[in-house]
């Protein structure tokens, strides 16, 4: 049975560690990156834990073995990871709903991940079933970017309810395209 709850011991963390190191980008081949998808950003152990003492992680267990997780940021946390400091500058810049994002009320997606052999199951549909239960009352909507190479992960969060807002190229010339989930919150 596969349980659906918040990040909360250190073995979580670092289950979630374990999982982002084998779906990095540079851990896969070209072949897995076009068909599984990948993550992007690393973390440490420290970054991760302040993170998660901002707003716990969506995990998904198998026993105790981590095989899924989704991160939560929020603009306070946006200084841990300074790779991530321009999608949150985007969002002072981008409108939704004739209003700009940074004025909302948002959690970020941080990254999703699901272990391969999990994968195609609706563990991901879950996850954001589970995080969308945990944050809706405090947070408008949910909003990430994804690379726009990544055609597994876009057409995921399409089909669980996620709508592409805003396209950019980062300085290393990455297309990333964000995506946000309305939970009808906002006014």
């Amino acid at each position: 049975m596969i349980d659906y709850v918040t990040s909360e011991t250190k073995e979580d963390l670092s289950g979630i560690l374990a999982l982002q190191k084998i779906n990095l980008s540079e851990s896969l081949t070209k072949e897995e990156i076009k068909s599984q998808g990948f993550v992007t950003v690393v973390h440490n152990y420290d970054q991760l834990k302040k993170l998660n003492d901002i707003e716990k992680f969506i995990i998904a267990k198998d026993k105790n073995k981590i095989i899924a997780y989704l991160l939560a940021m929020t603009e306070q946390s946006k200084s841990e990871l300074p790779v991530l400091i321009p999608m949150f500058d985007t969002f002072n810049s981008i409108l939704f709903k004739g209003k700009i994002i940074a004025s909302y009320n948002y959690i970020v997606v941080g990254q999703v991940c699901v272990a391969k052999q999990y994968r195609g199951q609706g563990i991901l549909d879950n996850c954001y079933t589970a995080y969308k239960n945990h944050f809706k009352g405090k947070y408008d909507f949910a909003i990430t970017e994804i690379d726009a190479n990544n055609l597994r992960s876009l057409n995921a969060h399409k089909r669980i309810g996620f709508t592409e807002i805003y396209r950019y190229f980062s300085s290393d010339n990455t297309e990333w395209c964000i995506v946000l989930w309305n939970w009808g919150k906002e006014g």
